[in-house]
């Protein structure tokens, strides 16, 4: 297709219609215009122009090698010409580059835009170089030819909003026919300060049109870089099929994203490297914040998290200093990896930042305030009509936080009432929440519905160590559980499939002592046995508390079984034991089920992918979208949540062994059992089927996560395999794409390098290893963290439903405690389980933590539609969309369906977390693309 182009010819004389003047080329590839056919067909003269139209044949670099082609030129007068005079004729393309000024949380730096204009004022401007990915430069290393550079006009001229929003400037390149078909370009910034370059486009391109380079990078100034930054076309290569010009490009920018592993990091490199969890301990301060180095053991393996190079701390060498936690925004990572503008000016980082400062070492005894929760109605007032937030606690916020964010963050009004959205498991009814059959429901619709499992042998027994932990078989009797079966014997009900376990017991047993002994808390490990009713819906049957022996571990556990109760005190006990169940899954969910399989198990896919893998890979096309924000995020967390000291530690069960624990979980952490048809067959909750739609069926047909995810699922890895089939046709291309190979060679042994050994890792040898390898990786990503994140506040951000935290054991008959639990039992739960300053910094962590923000991106969208330039591949993504959108009219469907009971269930709260799209907020539904939050 061709395109009109602007044309110079030089010298500029007049010239005579019908008349042959020597040789006219417009680029040196073309044949001369003045030949035969090839000639000046008209010239229309004014005093100052001179009008040609002519027709050449193009010859080159185009399949259209022939066509015939008009062009009409304007050529300033300067006289007469001489016969045979030559003409080179000049091409100037036209582009357009989209880019973000220097923001500061949504506000230009007013001093850096002056710089900028100055500088430009001296020539110091920002140039673009184009890269031929067709003709090398022998004068080059034989890379890609250079163009000439060209400069962004009008920087001064163009006013930029003072909001965080895209510009458009225009840049004209002189055309060297010699360069061919552009496959890269090179940009350099005289200017004073850094900018957003969003994308650049090339408008009629001979033989190509328009052409797409997608950017979304920061540029800083040159004397930051040591070479010139580098972008690359939207075009996708494999690393044997990259044009040889482009290839040493492709290679050097790599290495230069890889870093030395030793130099200082600062703001504005993009080095991408690895480092353990060695940044969480305070150990300077005080011995209580001492935490373990996470990684690079046997005793504590872990994922590794990117690598930030703070100089270590004064007592131990091992343990990496940490920020002022005011300063938590300012950590490093690969610059990229920031949050974007909108999302850094959103309410949330504030939210995050007034979370840390509550939790000051002085003020995190977390006593001095002398109110405690009376009764459930004083819970509602958090919502409803708001509670006294302590004085002290006011000032130290008011000191950091503007007013205005502090009305967003915590709603406080004049009178320093604290308020909080009402949860939507409290808008439908407020008590329906204690009902066994909302228990029950949310393991399978909850927040955390990846932990339940199919009961198969009776009592439950245990795979703890016995010459450790002794006999930690169940206590939980036939005479404890059969009067509820419905007339089935136990052997009946679990050959039928009936019967179904919520086992805590494993995981918590190894740590209780410490816990307990060494921490505020009081917890038990616990079993939950639960039997399938007719209508779909599961019915508590007992509940098993058990601690370590008091003589040692190796004599086992001392357990208690509850069984439910509707009518006095025994009631009231019941309500306790689902609580401190709640207890255990809500610290496990957050520690484990969020944190370290979704947070820390992506992160070192981020890194390997961003190391390995060129921005032209196919492969890194598909996954980068799947890793927007996570390092930010996650190095956030660790600055104040994960963090010895930070939220987590003080508002869930494990509290200062938080992270041991889950470094102890991940030894069972296993990559290709991440896959959600594996994992339901894994915990018995789907066995194999060849003739059901997604290959498996599930044990229990209304489960509301498993039969949604399975959807999303399946249309994943449609989309994944439509894609990858597409570059790969065969399973020698994966064996021999040597980027695809260090990828993975370097994510098993350095990413999760403390798994190296283990067999269950794909080989990546063929196609259908690397369609299952990234579905998995882009389930993680999304749905799976989508599911377990965005219920937090939604389920628990009414206490009561979700406790994080117990502060007594279950009280004993003839104690007071008892007394109270019977004559007023709601003040003994609340108790038990919420005191108001963890309830408050609880609430504030989850409702950050489930919002999503303006700039979120979904599951089946792009930043950009022109992501790559093959037709393919975008046809395969439109096809992924609109599968989605067919998954939200069924998930709505199923939503109104009351034969699926499981669904919303007695709080009256539909089941969306899975559904794909959503806007901006608390909304408890939406699947990000990425780990974001």
């Amino acid at each position: 297709m061709f395109h009109s182009t602007d044309l110079a010819l030089s010298p500029m004389k007049s010239l005579a219609a019908g008349t042959s003047y020597g040789v006219l080329r417009p680029i040196s590839t073309f044949k001369p215009a003045i030949n035969g056919e090839d000639r000046v067909s008209s010239v229309n003269s004014t005093t100052t122009t001179t009008h040609i139209t002519f027709t050449w044949k193009r010859h080159g670099f185009s399949s259209m090698t022939g066509l015939k082609r008009s062009r009409r030129l304007s050529i300033t007068s300067m006289g007469q010409t001489p016969r045979g005079a030559n003409y080179e004729v000049k091409k100037k393309i036209k582009g357009s580059v989209v880019l973000m000024k220097k923001n500061v949380l949504d506000l230009n730096d007013i001093h850096a835009s002056v710089l900028d204009r100055l500088l430009e004022l001296f020539n110091r401007r920002v140039s673009l170089q184009l890269i031929s990915a067709f003709n090398c430069d022998p004068k080059n290393g034989l890379q890609g030819k250079l163009g000439q550079p060209a400069y962004l006009e009008d920087w001064i001229a163009k006013i930029t909003p003072l909001t965080a929003s895209e510009s458009a400037f225009d840049v004209t390149f002189d055309w060297d026919n010699e360069l061919g078909v552009p496959g890269a370009f090179l940009i350099r910034n005289n200017h004073h300060s850094e900018f957003y370059l969003k994308s650049v486009t090339l408008e009629d391109v001979p033989g190509q049109g328009q052409i797409h380079f997608v950017c979304n990078s920061w540029v800083y100034p040159a004397d930051k870089y040591k070479k010139d930054r580098i972008f690359f076309t939207n075009k996708t290569y494999l690393p044997s099929e990259t044009p040889a010009p482009l290839l040493k490009y492709r290679k050097e920018e790599l290495v230069s994203l890889r870093g030395d592993g030793k130099s200082e990091l600062q703001e504005w490199d993009r080095i991408y490297d690895y480092a353990y969890y060695n940044d969480l301990g305070r150990p300077d301060e005080d011995p209580k914040y001492e935490r373990p180095v996470l990684g690079g053991s046997s005793k504590y393996p872990y994922p590794r998290r990117g690598r930030t190079s703070r100089p270590p701390t004064k007592k131990d060498p091992n343990t990496e200093s940490r920020l002022n936690p005011l300063m938590a925004l300012n950590i490093y990572v690969p610059r990229d990896e920031k949050f974007g503008p909108l999302k850094i000016s959103d309410v949330f980082a504030f939210g995050l930042k007034a979370i840390a400062h509550i939790l000051k070492p002085e003020l995190s005894q977390l006593d001095f305030t002398p109110n405690e929760f009376d009764s459930l109605q004083d819970v509602l007032k958090l919502y409803k009509g708001g509670i006294e937030l302590p004085k002290v606690l006011r000032e130290n916020i008011r000191n950091i936080v503007p007013k205005e964010v502090l009305k967003e963050i915590i709603r406080t009004d004049s009178e320093g009432l604290l308020k909080f959205p009402v949860p939507q498991v409290i808008k439908g009814d407020v008590s329906a929440w204690r009902t066994d059959e909302e228990f029950a429901r949310e393991m399978l619709a909850g927040v955390n519905p990846v932990i339940i499992r199919l009961l198969q042998e009776f009592p439950p027994s245990s795979k703890l160590d016995s010459t450790i932990y002794g006999d930690q078989t169940s206590t939980i009797t036939m005479e404890h559980v059969e009067k509820y079966l419905n007339g089935l014997t136990i052997d009946e009900a679990i050959r039928n499939k009936k019967l179904f376990i919520l086992d805590h017991h494993d995981a918590l047993m190894p740590y209780l002592w410490r816990i307990i002994n060494c921490t505020s808390t009081k917890i038990y490990a616990s079993r939950t046995l639960l039997f399938l009713k007719e209508d779909g819906t599961l019915k508590p049957l007992a509940i098993e508390l058990s601690l370590p022996h008091p003589n040692g571990y190796q004599f086992g556990a001392v357990s208690k079984v509850y069984t439910p109760a509707e009518e006095g005190v025994q009631s009231n006990i019941w309500q306790m034991a689902k609580a401190y169940v709640a207890v255990n899954d809500t610290g496990y969910h957050q520690l484990i089920s969020h944190w370290l399989h979704t947070h820390a198990a992506i992160e070192p896919f981020v890194i390997a992918t961003n190391r390995q893998l060129s921005v032209l890979h196919p492969i890194y096309k598909l996954l980068h979208p799947h890793f927007r924000d996570t390092m930010n995020i996650n190095a956030l967390a660790r600055e104040i949540l994960i963090n010895a000291g930070g939220a987590l530690e003080h508002t869930v069960f494990p509290a200062k062994f938080s992270m041991e624990f889950s470094s102890m979980l991940y030894k069972d952490w296993v990559f290709p059992e991440q896959a959600l048809p594996s994992d339901l067959i894994k915990r018995g909750m789907a066995v194999k089927d060849e003739n059901s739609p997604h290959g498996v069926r599930l044990v229990i047909e209304d489960y509301p996560y498993a039969v949604d995810g399975l959807e999303i699922w399946s249309a994943i890895k449609e989309w994944v395999e439509d894609y990858c089939s597409f570059y790969y046709k065969t399973d020698d291309m994966v064996q021999n794409d040597s980027e695809l190979q260090s990828w993975w060679k370097e994510l098993r042994e350095e990413g999760h390098g403390d798994k190296k050994d283990e067999p269950w890792w794909p080989e990546m040898q063929t196609l259908e290893e690397l369609v299952e390898t990234c579905t998995i990786i882009i389930w993680i990503a999304s749905a799976l963290h989508a599911a377990i994140n965005f219920g937090q506040y939604p389920l628990g951000g009414y206490p009561p439903n979700r406790p994080a935290i117990s502060r007594r054991f279950m009280p004993e008959e003839g104690t007071p405690d008892y007394k109270e639990l019977k004559t007023n039992p709601e003040k003994a739960f609340l108790k038990t389980f919420s005191s108001q300053l963890l309830t408050v910094i609880g609430i504030a962590v989850i409702e950050v933590l489930s919002k999503h923000s303006s700039d979120e991106i979904y599951l089946g969208q792009r930043d950009t539609p022109k992501w790559t330039s093959d037709t393919k591949p975008l046809e395969a993504f439109y096809r992924f969309g609109m599968k989605l959108a067919e998954i939200e009219d069924r998930i709505t469907r199923r939503n109104y369906d009351k034969k699926l009971r499981n669904r919303v269930g007695p709080v009256k709260m539909p089941y969306t977390l899975l559904y794909p799209s959503s806007g901006q907020g608390l909304t408890g539904k939406g699947i990000p693309n990425s780990v974001t939050i």
